[in-house]
């Protein structure tokens, strides 16, 4: 158990880097792509939580996060090659 606690505080750590990348990246896709390996860390840190306390509810919301993040990176990718998310 407490080496799932060390990645999941490794895990937690990465996201604060790339917290201060969001944060003062120069470029706009360098700003979305921190938020995107935020999402992703945060999606590993669900399924840590999940394996340390045994509960498979955690499994269903970080699939759920997932399809989110996943609906987000399309939203993204389509902003940024036409300017507008709907037609």
């Amino acid at each position: 158990m407490n080496v799932f606690l060390l990645v999941a505080l490794a895990l937690s750590f990465a996201a604060l880097m790339c917290f201060y990348r969001l944060i003062v990246g120069p470029t706009l896709p360098d700003k979305i792509a921190a938020a995107q390996v935020i999402g992703t860390k945060t999606l590993a840190v669900l399924v840590l939580i999940a394996v340390i306390y045994d509960q498979m509810m955690f499994i269903d919301i970080a699939l759920t996060y997932a399809v989110l993040l996943f609906l987000a990176i399309l939203a993204t990718a389509r902003y940024l090659e036409t300017g507008k998310v709907v037609e």
